[in-house]
């Protein structure tokens, strides 16, 4: 039990580090515009300051107080972790990757970006010791609703996109992408990583039955 407890932390970390490492890639890749979350906190960076990690920190904060509200349960160390986490590496990935000027090479490290983002999802989704603050929110609207991972995704990449674009955030067709392509991603890469943490570990998880009843 120790083993498989640390395998499952492991694919977390793990998660979040890549899912980090995707949103500031392209964000580097932002003359075709950012995903919609970070056009939300970027708007609000634009209005009120600080940084956009810190507004994700913040942002993810509120959503699992709804979130919270909605399920009538305390959301786990995971999730809390995930908000640190991201929110933090997004400002460090975002010093350490060096700008890229050219059209070409915005083009190429945005649509990476676009599928490490997915990858890092589905990793630190997999384990279940708490999804993010936004797949938090996905997965309750996937548990009242019944519609599948990819149509829950997408509509709330749209929303949130639209709201981040009132409040002055960039958008582009890199916004749109996201917003129609990540959910389509993440619906295939979520269940791959749990296939995977299963191999290791050699039970279960209790989302797997979300994950795979929802393929449609």
């Amino acid at each position: 039990m120790k083993k498989d407890l640390i395998w499952r932390w492991v694919f977390f970390v793990a998660g979040v580090t890549i899912m980090s490492l995707g949103i500031s890639m392209s964000i580097k890749g932002q003359q075709f515009g950012i995903s919609p979350w970070d056009v939300l906190h970027v708007g609000l960076f634009k209005h009120l300051g600080l940084s956009i990690g810190t507004w994700a920190i913040l942002t993810g904060i509120i959503i699992v107080i709804v979130t919270m509200i909605g399920t009538k349960k305390l959301p786990q160390l995971g999730t809390w972790l995930n908000i640190l986490f991201i929110g933090s590496f997004i400002d460090v990935f975002n010093w350490l990757l060096p700008d890229i000027t050219s059209f070409l090479g915005q083009l190429i490290i945005f649509m990476l970006g676009v599928i490490v983002m997915a990858v890092g999802v589905g990793v630190y989704v997999s384990p279940n010791v708490g999804a993010g603050p936004r797949d938090s929110l996905m997965l309750l609207i996937i548990a009242k609703t019944g519609w599948s991972i990819k149509k829950v995704r997408t509509g709330l990449e749209v929303i949130v996109g639209f709201v981040g674009w009132i409040l002055g955030g960039p958008v582009g067709v890199g916004t749109v992408i996201i917003a129609l392509l990540l959910g389509q991603l993440v619906h295939y890469a979520l269940p791959m990583s749990q296939k995977l943490l299963f191999k290791i570990c050699g039970y279960t998880l209790p989302f797997t039955k979300v994950s795979t009843e929802n393929q449609k």
